[in-house]
């Protein structure tokens, strides 16, 4: 199992500070409840009663995720998008992974990725574009991956994943994640691509 500084990583995502701010962010976050219909105003309340229970769940690598809700959102175009809703107790646990993980993964990305990455916005890609333009580079690439987060493959993100990752208990959280399946009114759905 890796350790930094002597800790397991499974011990960072369950440090107290750590799935507190995952908790807060999930909470300021607001985000409608998931199948277990628990919001996020109930949020607190439910951490306190479940806390010790989902520390030692987490730790044992037995934490269950719940299948994500699935509701639809009507586009301008006149089509729909589909959502999936974790639970908020799995998106505080999605939080609290995402925390630890992120300085391990973020770093060995490429610089001149700006997408769904903490601290980076289309902004800073449009100044770095303004940067090479006026360097005498004429030809700019902008990448649109349509409906990428529902077609993500799960064993190319797993092999990615361990590369980085070798704690074999947050691997598995992980996975359990991936694999959680979709509710769909009353009829769950597995997942063997996208991420919820």
């Amino acid at each position: 199992m890796e350790k930094q500084d002597g800790i397991t990583l499974i011990e960072k995502v369950i440090d107290k500070d750590n799935l507190e701010r995952a908790m807060i962010k999930v909470r300021k976050n607001k985000g409608a409840p998931g199948v277990d219909g628990l919001t996020v105003y109930q949020l607190e309340g439910h951490m306190k009663r479940y806390y010790p229970h989902l520390i030692r769940k987490l730790k044992d690598g037995s934490y269950q995720p719940q299948p994500v809700r699935r509701v639809s959102i009507p586009k301008s175009d006149g089509t729909k998008r589909l959502l999936g809703i974790p639970s908020v107790l799995d998106r505080v646990v999605q939080q609290a992974i995402l925390q630890v993980i992120d300085p391990i993964i973020d770093p060995q990305l490429s610089d001149n990725s700006y997408g769904f990455r903490k601290g980076r916005n289309a902004h800073q890609a449009i100044q770095k574009a303004e940067q090479y333009y006026k360097e005498g580079y004429r030809v700019v690439v902008d990448y649109d991956l349509k409906s990428y987060f529902d077609t993500i493959h799960h064993q190319k993100l797993r092999a990615n994943l361990e590369w980085f990752i070798q704690d074999k208990i947050v691997l598995k959280l992980i996975w359990k994640f991936l694999k959680s399946g979709i509710l769909d009114k009353d009829s769950y759905i597995e997942t063997d691509t996208g991420a919820p």
